[in-house]
C-alpha cells in the first residue's frame, strides 16, 4: 500500500531542511569528485560519535576473513538469541561513506530492535564498479548465515539511498542463487534506477534539499562504468521481484528519487510482494539520520521497527 504521511511538518525539520540545502546545494552542478565526496562525508565525525554514543548501542570492527568483507558490527548489550540481525548496506552513491558515517543511523534502528547490525565495508567506485559492491553485498549475506550461524528468519537487509538499492539486488541475488531469502528488506530513499529515467528528477530537481537531477545522472556513471545501467542488479528497478520479501519503503516526497522508489514499490507489488511504501513531505533525502533532532525520523525508524518485528513473528 501506498500512504503519503499526512503528520504535520515540524519546525525541525524546516530548519534541518534549509541547513542540508544550504551544505549541499551549492555543490551539485560541480564535477564530481570521488575523493573531496568521501572527505566530506566523513565530517563531522565527533557529533556522530555523540550521536550513535548516546543510543546505547555497542560498535565492533571486525578486520575481513571468513567471507566477511570487513566493517563493523552494531549491537544492543544483551540482545536475544532470537533478536533481529540487520544486514545493513550504507549509502553513498557508491564512491563514499563506510559503517562509521553511519552509526547514527544504523544503531537508532539497532537500539529500537534491540538486536544486531552487520555494516559491511563494500568496495566502492570508481575504482571497484559494479559487480563489487554487489559481491561484498553476497559474501556478508553468506558470512551471516555460515559463519554467524544466523537464520535467515531472523536476517533484515536493510539500506538507504545506494545501499538501499544494493540491498534490493542482493535479494534478488539470494534468490536467483536460490539461497534462504531474509526475512524482510527495508529501504529508505533507495537508489534503484541508475539509467535516471525517473520523472521526479526534473520535477523535485528544484525542490529537493540535497540533489539535482542531473547531479544523479553524473554519479551513476562511477558505479555503473562499462555495463548497461538498467541490468536488474545495478538498478533493481528493472528486476524480477518476484519471491522477494516483503518490503518497507519510505522516501521523501520532495526528493530527485522519489520515483525510484514508487516505482520499485508499484512492480514489487504487480509481483506479488508484500510491499509498504510512504512519502514523507518536506523532509531530506535519508532524513534518518536526523532523529537525535527530528520527529520525521523519529517516527521513520518506528515505522520500520514494527514492520520489521511484524514480518519477523510471521516467519
Amino acid at each position: 500500500m501506498m500512504r503519503p504521511n499526512a503528520t504535520p511538518i515540524s519546525w525541525q525539520s524546516r530548519i534541518v531542511h534549509l541547513l542540508v540545502r544550504a551544505r549541499m546545494r551549492p555543490h551539485t552542478d560541480a564535477q564530481i569528485d570521488p575523493l573531496w565526496v568521501r572527505r566530506q562525508m566523513g565530517k563531522p565525525r565527533t557529533a556522530r560519535r555523540w550521536m550513535a554514543r548516546s543510543t546505547g548501542a555497542t560498535m565492533e570492527l571486525r578486520a575481513a576473513g571468513h567471507g566477511w568483507p570487513g566493517g563493523e558490527v552494531v549491537s544492543w548489550p544483551g540482545h536475544a538469541p532470537g533478536a533481529p540481525v540487520l544486514l545493513y548496506l550504507h549509502g553513498g552513491g557508491y564512491i563514499a561513506c563506510s559503517p562509521e558515517t553511519h552509526r547514527p543511523l544504523v544503531s537508532s534502528l539497532v537500539r529500537r530492535l534491540r538486536g544486531r547490525a552487520f555494516v559491511p565495508r563494500y568496495r566502492l567506485a570508481p575504482e571497484h564498479p559494479f559487480p563489487a559492491a554487489l559481491d561484498d553485498a553476497l559474501a556478508a549475506y553468506r558470512f551471516l548465515l555460515e559463519v554467524e550461524r544466523v537464520a535467515p528468519e531472523q536476517i533484515v537487509l536493510v539500506g538507504d539511498s545506494a545501499g538501499g538499492g544494493l540491498a534490493l539486488a542482493l535479494a534478488m541475488a539470494i534468490r536467483d542463487a536460490q539461497g534462504p531469502h531474509p526475512a524482510a528488506l527495508v529501504a529508505f530513499s533507495p537508489w534503484t534506477d541508475l539509467a535516471a529515467t525517473g520523472g521526479s528528477l526534473e520535477e523535485n530537481t528544484e525542490r529537493c534539499a540535497m540533489f539535482a537531477g542531473d547531479t544523479i545522472r553524473r554519479a551513476a556513471r562511477f558505479y555503473v562504468g562499462d555495463a548497461d545501467p538498467m541490468l536488474p542488479l545495478i538498478s533493481p528497478l528493472y528486476g524480477d521481484f518476484r519471491g522477494l520479501p516483503p518490503m518497507l519503503i519510505h522516501a521523501s516526497h520532495d526528493e530527485v528519487l522519489r520515483d525510484d522508489a514508487v516505482r520499485v514499490a508499484e512492480a514489487a507489488r504487480h509481483a506479488g510482494v508484500d510491499v509498504e511504501l510512504e512519502l514523507w513531505p518536506h523532509v531530506p533525502h535519508v532524513w534518518q539520520f536526523f532523529a537525535a533532532v527530528l520527529p520525521e525520523a523519529r517516527a521513520s525508524l518506528a515505522a520500520a521497527t514494527r514492520f520489521v518485528l511484524a514480518r519477523m513473528s510471521r516467519a
